[in-house]
């Protein structure tokens, strides 16, 4: 998949599902729950056990019907062999140089993540594809619209305290899509296999992606 492929379809999506599991064994069943419910944008965080084993099954099991991407990355070699495990993107908390530049040298899109307008501006320069607002939560959707009238040629990923019933204002606010983990996915969906649930979810938070987009 090219890079030009990966960010349309995180882009037609509008959410990035982040994964945070400390029973990988589950995530298969957790993809399947979320790509029911037309989620096919997922980030698997580096802080789930065996994290790595857990993507190249996943990649091997849904193949291109699902954008696999790797989240937590602090350096380029965390970077580097998660590219070569099957990520099709990656993403950071922070800023890093290296990380960007070992995405792009692979072709693969890079979310850094940051937060003043001088962060944001400053990974964007470095060779970002977004950049991740994080956290969001601390500041809500106005900080999304407050950067975007001056940096409005920045894609923002807006990322911390997203919930399926705030999502919707960080997306007319001007977020490219939105990062979404406990809003979505929480240990106990997780632990008490509420599958069910977790697909009526996922279905939800498209929706009212869906209508924000459409009153913009």
């Amino acid at each position: 998949m090219t890079k030009l492929q990966q960010m349309q379809k995180i882009e037609h999506s509008g959410i990035v599902a982040i994964i945070r599991a400390s029973n990988p064994s589950l995530l298969i069943e957790v993809v399947d729950a979320m790509k029911a419910g037309g989620i096919d944008v997922i980030e698997i965080t580096m802080t789930t056990p065996n994290a790595l084993g857990v993507l190249e099954e996943a990649v091997t099991k849904f193949g291109d019907e699902i954008l696999f991407g790797v989240g937590s990355v602090l350096d380029a070699e965390t970077a580097r062999i998660s590219i070569l495990s099957g990520a099709e993107f990656v993403v950071s908390p922070v800023t890093k140089p290296d990380v960007i530049e070992i995405c792009n040298r692979y072709g693969k899109v890079v979310m850094p993540g940051a937060f003043t307008p001088t962060e944001i501006l400053t990974a964007w320069e470095m060779g970002a594809d977004y950049v991740k607002v994080f956290p969001s939560s601390i500041v809500g959707a106005r900080h999304i619209k407050e950067v975007k009238a001056p940096l409005p040629q920045i894609q923002l990923v807006a990322t911390g305290g997203i919930t399926i019933d705030n999502a919707g204002e960080f997306i007319a606010a001007g977020s490219s899509a939105i990062g979404v983990g406990n809003g979505l996915i929480n240990q106990e969906i997780i632990t008490k296999r509420k599958f069910e649930t977790l697909t009526q979810n996922a279905s939800r938070l498209i929706q009212v992606v869906q209508e924000a987009r459409n009153l913009e």
